[in-house]
């Protein structure tokens, strides 16, 4: 019997990310149980070949790993660790592997209450979006104890192009995360700014996403969430809440270490205005609608400024 078809893994937590981790699993032949709050996605998840469960503690009945692919630590702690939780369930020696944004001491603490459970935990957030999760193409920022990668290695594998062994213990993962966070986040608030501020100066914006797609001033943010708006179509691929959540850690963490993060705040400042808004839910590159309303505007898909 192959590595992959003697393990039994579990996902909790299949949004748009999660789906894209277990569609990979079940295309690798791991057999794979899930759990999701929605139960419309439950059914989606059982018509692509998974085993849907009514709780995380029945999903992780039995499993070998449990991939946790939901918001927040809190999200986190809750899923593995409340009521009906994941770590109950899984079988001793098993590996958790938790993909969720979250601050550098809560990864710390919740690989604590593994190990008193028997279990190892992966600090493993998670880049490259939507697509590359659908495609088995995702970044891991990992931090654990080497045997928990040994085990968890077929599973990585299939779900990931490249994985980042960073250090030996929780934390140190969420620590790298949260840097490419501040990153993403600013450039985004950029990419919607420069966007934005083409139009007011009248150019065709089409035009403009075609010419810095192909110079200097170009981010891999710039050229995946520019299309969102020109397409005028700001269902969530990532939602505006995630940044005021990844952002206020960032500005958290800075604030106990007494490191100034200027332009952080400022970026967080703008999804804090968006999300104030009413687009808290809608994709990130909402705060191109933002500037929009503030300076009258109009793009694509957006009713008219008055």
């Amino acid at each position: 019997m192959s590595e992959r078809a003697s393990l039994k893994v579990c996902v909790i937590g299949l949004g748009s990310m999660g789906f894209g981790v277990a569609s990979s699993l079940l295309r690798s032949g791991f057999e794979t149980s899930g759990y999701d709050i929605s139960a419309e996605t439950l059914a989606r998840f059982s018509e692509a070949g998974g085993r849907a469960a009514a709780s995380p503690a029945e999903a992780a009945d039995g499993a070998d790993v449990v991939v946790t692919v939901v918001v927040s630590g809190a999200q986190t702690e809750a899923v593995l660790f409340g009521d009906d939780g994941a770590a109950g369930g899984m079988t001793k020696g098993g590996t958790i592997l938790s993909f969720a944004t979250m601050p550098p001491q809560t990864a710390e603490d919740l690989a604590r209450r593994a190990a008193e459970l028997g279990l190892s935990y992966i600090d493993g957030p998670i880049s490259g979006g939507a697509k590359r999760a659908a495609a088995g193409e995702l970044t891991v920022m990992a931090s654990g104890p080497a045997e928990a990668f040994s085990h968890a290695r077929p599973v990585l594998d299939a779900i990931a192009t490249k994985v980042y062994e960073l250090g030996d213990r929780a934390g140190i993962g969420s620590s790298f995360k949260i840097v490419n966070q501040l990153l993403a986040g600013v450039h985004i608030a950029a990419a919607c700014e420069a966007i934005t501020f083409a139009k007011a100066l009248g150019l065709d914006i089409d035009k403009v996403y075609e010419v810095i797609t192909a110079s200097a001033g170009n981010s891999w943010m710039f050229e995946n969430r520019v299309p969102h708006i020109l397409e005028g179509n700001y269902a969530p691929h990532s939602a505006v809440d995630i940044f005021t959540k990844d952002l206020g850690i960032v500005s958290d963490l800075g604030r106990g270490l007494k490191f100034p993060l200027p332009i952080t705040s400022t970026a967080l400042q703008m999804f804090v205005m968006t999300a104030a808004a009413g687009m808290g839910k809608d994709d990130d590159a909402s705060i191109a609608r933002l500037i929009a309303k503030v300076t009258g505007i109009d793009l694509p898909g957006e009713p008219k400024a008055s």
